[in-house]
């Protein structure tokens, strides 16, 4: 007896079913799909919860006829393509002509079509795979499919769907995606009854690239455009100072078709070379013309990745036209700005309550000389103080007189400055970090520690019994706003700021259900956030700290942060990152002048903090050069 045998059809069907449909945004992907080839311009799509219930997608498009829409229920029967050499030029999003089977056969089915010829519709019921019934019935021009009970009869894939907000969330996304790259077509998403998006038909992509990343992304966006013989690019980048924590706000089309490519991705990321840090992502909408013959989209059942003729041309031209864009935008802000006449950290022109006295390095030591900056021409010395007043208190307490909190402060980002460091120095830090720190914390040396003033506006520099300490002010302070976030989340109570006129923020239904799990945490730490209809929230309080803050920007970084954690798996690390979130836009920003009070304050603060010695993202706020390591680099000693 023969040990090889064919499949039977339906079994053939179910598994390709197991490559076309992952979850119920993967059906409505490609019933989606189909209705955009078949020129659809306006497409409803109606979900019962999350798409176990029901998936229905009804179109405007040309229809099919009654023998049409039965072979479209045959695997591999399609319109689409005739012969081998079409699948190298492949000009629709679907081809293969095995995505209403596979889905038939995973489902109860019905499909009702008409076209322009026929005077009555068809409609035809398919269950797990088997046509039960066809008909001929009364209907518009286009098409309707309903999927119904996805998965009914395969159990073990139906037990591994998620949550109903948690589909919903990517059949959202999924919708989103599509949209983008489609804006002259109107799309409506319902759940449950309820409409949750209703994008409307648009004349420029820019509207509706605004509607789908939010009003907030809108004046950001930089235009790039670049064309040759073989390749135009167009769309719009985001400006460094708006990236995010991942990457979903980077949107990449291929001939109208969204795309996951590592090329382009990897490209683009090249573009803002030296303008973002490790961990963050620009928000991108990408879209690429390319001849249909140099570009194989039939590399991945989902048709998802694509793969390039030309590879490398086509890095390079989106490398380089992104650089250009972003290159241009800063000239053009450059020249706008207005001229800041640089400011010496303790000259003349430093208050004169905080130039007259400077306190001593350390109660038990003899008065010594501070030099007024390190890297400036002034005075070489001052006295002793009558009194010093008290470091920063509670933050809240002095955002009113400190400029630290001022709204007027620069607000420039780490990532937008030029990443200058000190000359390297002959020592393994690594090797006696814990030593060095220990002794630090024990004998509460942060305070008393001689203050020399600031390297670049960014890196605190004293001078220690031993040697000198650099400390970075962003680091330190987000170290301290954290453990202060922290504190008063734990015991339910914390300084809030009213704000004078609510912010808005427009969240798809992904984002909505993140926000509404994190919430009532948010509200532990000062922010009050209410629904406002949809997936429109206001904010209407913000922790004192985050006071002048911009509110919308930090709740989207929260949410892509939980998302990216998975907040239903692992809700205790969403609501950490959320805190360490808001430490970090609170905190004080590189390039950002400080007063010695300013500074004298936040070193006493390291000092309260059980973990002085790293960010809550586990860099070093500090580092250390002993004088025997300077004057081993300097050849003084060997």
């Amino acid at each position: 007896m023969a040990r090889i045998k064919i499949l039977p059809e339906i079994l053939s069907n179910k598994i390709a079913a197991g490559e076309v449909v992952e979850r119920p945004a993967s059906v409505v992907k490609e019933l989606v799909e189909n209705a955009l080839d078949a020129g659809s311009t306006k497409i409803i799509v109606d979900i019962e919860k999350g798409g176990r219930s029901l998936i229905r997608v009804s179109d405007n498009g040309i229809g099919m006829s009654h023998d049409d829409a039965l072979l479209s229920l045959e695997r591999y029967a399609t319109s689409k393509i005739a012969k081998d050499t079409d699948l190298f030029a492949i000009n629709t999003l679907g081809f293969r002509g095995e995505a209403l089977p596979s889905i038939a056969s995973v489902s109860r089915f019905q499909m009702i079509s008409r076209n322009k010829d026929s005077d009555s519709g068809v409609d035809i019921y398919v269950e797990g795979g088997k046509i039960k019934k066809v008909s001929e019935t009364g209907a518009p021009i286009g098409t309707m499919i309903a999927i119904k009970q996805l998965f009914y009869n395969i159990p073990a894939r139906r037990k591994f769907m998620k949550t109903i907000n948690t589909e919903m969330g990517h059949i959202s996304d999924t919708l989103a995606n599509i949209a983008i790259g489609r804006p002259k077509v109107r799309f409506t998403l319902n759940h449950n009854g309820k409409q949750v998006k209703n994008w409307i038909a648009v004349s420029e992509h820019l509207d509706r690239a605004a509607d789908i990343l939010g009003k907030d992304a809108k004046k950001e966006l930089r235009h790039i455009n670049y064309t040759d013989n073989t390749v135009t690019i167009s769309g719009w980048v985001t400006a460094p100072r708006y990236a995010r924590s991942t990457s979903r706000g980077i949107n990449i089309y291929v001939n109208d078709r969204f795309v996951k490519d590592k090329t382009v991705q990897h490209a683009i990321f090249q573009g803002y070379k030296g303008r973002l840090v490790k961990g963050q992502y620009p928000a991108a909408i990408i879209f690429l013309k390319v001849p249909y013959d140099e570009v194989d989209v039939n590399v991945h059942p989902t048709k998802h990745e694509v793969r390039f003729a030309r590879q490398h041309e086509i890095h390079g031209a989106i490398k380089n036209t992104i650089s250009n864009a972003l290159g241009k935008a800063d000239r053009e802000e450059t020249w706008t700005r207005p001229v800041q006449k640089p400011v010496p950290v303790f000259e003349s022109e430093v208050k004169p309550e905080f130039k007259k006295n400077i306190p001593l390095a350390s109660e038990n030591s003899e008065p010594k000389a501070v030099t007024a900056n390190a890297f400036t021409s002034g005075p070489a010395s001052v006295s002793e103080p009558d009194s010093i007043p008290e470091p920063f208190k509670e933050i809240e307490e002095v955002a009113e007189t400190l400029s630290v909190f001022k709204t007027e402060a620069p607000q420039i980002i780490p990532e937008e400055l030029p990443q200058e460091r000190l000359p390297e120095m002959p020592i393994e830090l690594s090797k006696k970090e814990t030593v060095v720190q220990q002794a630090l914390f024990e004998e509460s040396r942060f305070s008393n520690l001689n203050i020399i003033g600031q390297s670049h506006n960014t890196y605190i520099l004293c001078e220690s019994g031993d040697g000198v300490i650099l400390i970075d002010q962003h680091a330190a302070h987000e170290r301290v706003l954290y453990e202060k976030l922290k504190s008063r989340s734990d015991n339910a109570r914390v300084s809030v700021q009213n704000l004078l006129i609510p912010e808005t923020i427009e969240l798809n239904f992904r984002e909505s259900d993140i926000l509404e799990k994190l919430t009532p945490d948010l509200e532990k730490s000062g922010m009050e956030i209410e629904s406002f209809g949809g997936n429109t929230y206001v904010i209407k309080s913000v922790p004192t700290i985050l006071e002048g803050k911009a509110a919308a920007p930090l709740i989207m970084e929260i949410i892509d942060k939980a998302l990216e954690i998975g907040v239903v798996s692992n809700l205790d690390k969403a609501r950490e990152e959320s805190l360490m979130i808001m430490a970090c836009h609170g905190a004080i920003r590189a390039n950002q002048k400080l007063s010695f009070e300013e500074i004298k304050g936040l070193l006493s603060q390291m000092e309260q903090c059980e973990d002085p010695f790293h960010c809550p993202h586990g860099r070093p706020t500090w580092v250390e050069w002993t004088k025997r390591d300077i004057e081993k680099a300097f050849k003084r000693i060997v």
